[in-house]
Order: C-alpha cells, then structure tokens, then sequence
C-alpha cells in the first residue's frame, strides 16, 4: 500500500516538473533527458571561438575566446572560469544551456561536471530550456513592480500569444522574468537578451521607462531586423536625470576646502 502510495505521489512530482510554464533556472534544479538535450550529443565550441593550438591536451578546447578567458586566471585556479565559459557556450547555443555544452565546459576546466551543473543551476542568468532568438526579461522587483512591470509582461505576453517561459512558435521571442536588473530609477525596464547571431553579435540591453505600448514596439522593431535604441524610452529624460532637466547641481561644484592636505 504505502509503496504504491510512494510511486503516485513519484509520478505527480514528475508530471509537474514536465509541465510547459515551469521556470527557468532559478526553479529547475534536474535534468531530464529529451531528444536536444542528453549527454550523448556531441557538442564543443564552434569554430569562431576555437582554434589547434600545439601545446593543447587533446581535451582541452583551447581557442581565442575560451583561450582568452583562461588567461585571466592560474592555470591552477582554471575552474574559475566556469562562469565566463558557461556564458560564452549559451551564447554559442542560441541562449541555452543544454547538459551536453555544460559537459564540454567540464572538461576546459578539468572538473567532474557536476561541478559545473552547480554553477548553471544557481545562477538565473543560465537558461537550461530553449529560450527565444530575443529573450525578453522583466524586471519583477518591487521599484518597477510598484511602476507597472506586471502591465509590461501581460502586454508582451498577450502580443506574442505565449505564456511566461515559452517561445513563440517561429523562434523568435520568448518572456521571462528576471529580478533587480540596477537601474530602479528609470522603473519600469526590460532587458532583451539578443541570440540572434549567436557569440559574434550578442547583445545585452537594457530598455527603461518602458510603457505597455513601447514594449510592443521594440518587439516589433526587433521582428524586422531592427535595432531599437536602448536606455531610457523616456524623450524627457537624460539618462538617469529627472524630466525636464536637473533643478539641483546647476553650475560646477566647489572644490573642497582643504585640497592641500598638508596645507590644512
């Protein structure tokens, strides 16, 4: 009885974590086999972001971009540099990471794999589902939810006909939500993950003081090649400055007034 109890609680847990509007990373702490995405598929870093090198272990990728980001750390701390590479191979993936890439990664820095499993399934900036060509993020957090972040994402989500996590049926787009993106006083703001030209023209850009009917149309400007403008969406402000223009720091600010230390 109890085993048999065991086993149906077993398969509900499955069936919810096979649902399609499961989270991204930040939920999914497994790995299920699927048909794009098991160990057994071949995968290594494309030929842009490798290169022979003579003195290269044979399983060991050494190439100009991977070569470069080891470079920045001894040869016997190489294991730091798994969260440069992981982000380099979704680049490569069009914006995910499957276990096969994650595995190659292992083998650059010389460590078994779960050990680069931690690190993709810590960080949310790691997609381990296919994810859009334009992977859109909203900032969920309380400054651009108080301005209207759930109005941006209903928008996005209804004009793209997906729900939150999934992509669009050509590829394109896909919308998630990401927490504080930094920039709190131009709320509400997205981020569009750009994977359309895999490592060579990856693009990470902020769009802020983004409205329900802005969002639509950088979607749009994106749909046909475009690159809209990123920043502030706001005509009224510089930057991070308020509308209008500034009514504090109006001329140049005084100098301290004991500049010689030595004098003082």
């Amino acid at each position: 009885m109890l085993a048999r109890l065991a086993a149906s609680r077993l398969s509900g847990i499955r069936q919810i974590f096979r649902q399609p509007s499961r989270a991204f990373s930040t939920a999914l702490n497994y790995h299920i086999d699927s048909p794009d995405n098991n160990p057994d598929l071949p995968w290594e870093f494309s030929d842009a972001n490798k290169s022979k090198h003579e003195n290269c272990d044979y399983f060991i990728l050494c190439s100009m971009k991977v070569k470069e980001i080891l470079s920045h750390y001894p040869s016997n701390y190489k294991q730091s540099a798994v969260i440069p590479l992981l982000d380099l191979a979704q680049q490569q993936h069009g914006g995910w990471l499957p276990v096969s890439a994650m595995n190659a990664v292992a083998k650059v820095v010389e460590v078994a794999p779960i050990r680069v499993y931690e690190v993709a399934t810590f960080y949310s900036m790691f997609n381990r589902t296919k994810v859009g060509k334009y992977h859109l993020l909203v900032c969920g957090t309380t400054p651009c939810m108080i301005r209207g972040s759930r109005d941006i994402e209903g928008a996005l989500l209804k004009h793209l006909g997906v729900k939150r996590n999934e992509v669009t049926k050509d590829g394109l787009f896909s919308v998630g939500e990401m927490e504080c993106m930094g920039c709190c006083v131009n709320a509400p703001m997205i981020t569009v993950a750009d994977y359309s030209n895999g490592s060579e023209g990856y693009t990470y850009n902020y769009y802020e003081d983004v409205t329900p009917e802005k969002v639509v149309e950088i979607v749009e400007k994106l749909r046909k090649g475009e690159k809209p403008p990123y920043g502030t969406q706001n005509p009224q402000r510089i930057m991070s400055g308020p509308e209008g223009g500034n009514t504090t720091l109006l001329s140049e600010p005084k100098p301290p007034p004991c500049r010689d230390l030595d004098a003082c």
